[in-house]
């Protein structure tokens, strides 16, 4: 898939939307799926927008199987809002008592493990920045407990590639396959694959096995190492730590004593609050944690430019402390860094919009959220 980061380019994803293909297909990896992840992970619409939107078009029948899975993106940032950062840690304890490792190894990396499924979701991560949900799974779960690669490095690696990299979808769906927020680690078998996917069947690789066996080797084994014999792979982009061609400035730039000026950040890339200036930022601590891949900085950027002119990339909390006699407004955001602005007195924060209300009691599952979200 293409993304294209313009109001066009969503615009005519919307309009594409076909909710019984996308119900009768959507677990294949060639299925009719909407390809609006990026979009929505980084604010270009709303949740409730894009629900209202659907609603107006389509009957209530039609769009079960697509409302639930947006639902997903709800309930995740759901379990942000009670537990906070340590989403990024264990939630419960893996099933595996060993060593997991810190690094991804390099066969991985590259795409060339032999396993061909694996293989195939490793270079259009880095190559599409994108990734079919059954094949996101799929690849933590090899890594996690094939490869034994602790889920918390798949993770960032991960949300780095991906244009749609979603901290609380992207860190508690690593964790729901590691087994960490689930009672029981996910895995998955070449039939499995076959099924959804069966040009890349991967058959007489170490997936290709019963689901008991593949269940014993997440709890026990050690890691697999990939297939016997060489594989060819594909040279991995770097992660980045800035943006490329813009230049990371410790001086903020100066606003004068009641000026309002509309912050334009990564996570809302729609039309600004109303102000009488945008400024599009970057918040180079977060980036320094999360290294993103040069794809990822581009369509961001490109977006940006559009909506507020050249991006500015340093502290931005440094920023509006500079500038107390200025007024801040922008939308509100969980994400690292980016969540403080909120609590500085000059920053307005709008909030962020949901489709589902929000329970107050913390829901450990999906289920106990859809039931006390009332769907």
């Amino acid at each position: 898939m293409e993304f294209p980061p313009t109001d066009g380019a969503l615009a005519a994803r919307i309009a594409a939307i076909d909710p019984v293909a996308y119900g009768r297909t959507r677990n294949r990896v060639d299925g009719a799926v909407t390809g609006l992840s990026p979009y929505l992970t980084h604010g270009f619409i709303t949740l409730p927008v894009l629900v209202a939107g659907l609603r107006a078009r389509f009957p209530a029948d039609r769009l079960g199987p697509l409302e639930e899975q947006l639902a997903w993106r709800e309930f995740f940032r759901h379990v942000w809002r009670h537990r906070g950062t340590a989403i990024v840690k264990d939630l419960g304890p893996p099933p595996w008592p060993g060593s997991y490792a810190e690094e991804i190894p390099g066969d991985v990396r590259r795409g060339a493990t032999g396993v061909p499924v694996i293989d195939a979701a490793v270079r259009e991560l880095l190559l599409a920045g994108w990734l079919h949900n059954h094949a996101r799974l799929w690849l933590a779960s090899y890594l996690v407990h094939v490869r034994k690669v602790r889920w918390r490095a798949g993770a960032d690696w991960m949300l780095g590639h991906l244009l749609d990299g979603d901290l609380a979808s992207n860190h508690l769906s690593w964790q729901w396959v590691a087994g960490t927020f689930a009672t029981k680690p996910y895995v998955f078998n070449a039939e499995n694959v076959a099924r959804f996917a069966p040009a890349l069947a991967s058959v007489g690789t170490v997936i290709d096995a019963d689901y008991p066996s593949l269940d014993v080797r997440a709890r026990t084994l050690p890691d697999a190492g990939p297939e016997p014999g060489t594989h060819e792979g594909i040279e991995e982009p770097p992660l980045l730590a800035h943006a490329p061609g813009i230049a990371h400035s410790a001086v903020p730039p100066l606003f004068r004593p009641g000026e309002t000026v509309a912050l334009v950040h990564p996570w809302c890339l729609r039309a600004p609050p109303a102000a009488e200036r945008a400024l599009a930022v970057f918040h180079a601590p977060f980036h320094e944690r999360y290294r993103w891949s040069g794809a990822r900085f581009a369509f961001v950027t490109a977006r940006m430019r559009e909506l507020a002119g050249e991006p500015w990339f340093g502290d931005v909390r440094a920023l509006v402390r500079m500038n107390r006699g200025a007024r801040f407004v922008t939308h509100a955001t969980r994400e690292t860094g980016y969540a403080k602005l909120g609590e500085e007195p000059n920053v307005t924060a709008l909030p962020e919009g949901r489709f589902l209300p929000d329970p107050d009691e913390p829901c450990g599952s999906f289920s106990a959220f859809r039931r006390r979200a009332g769907i």
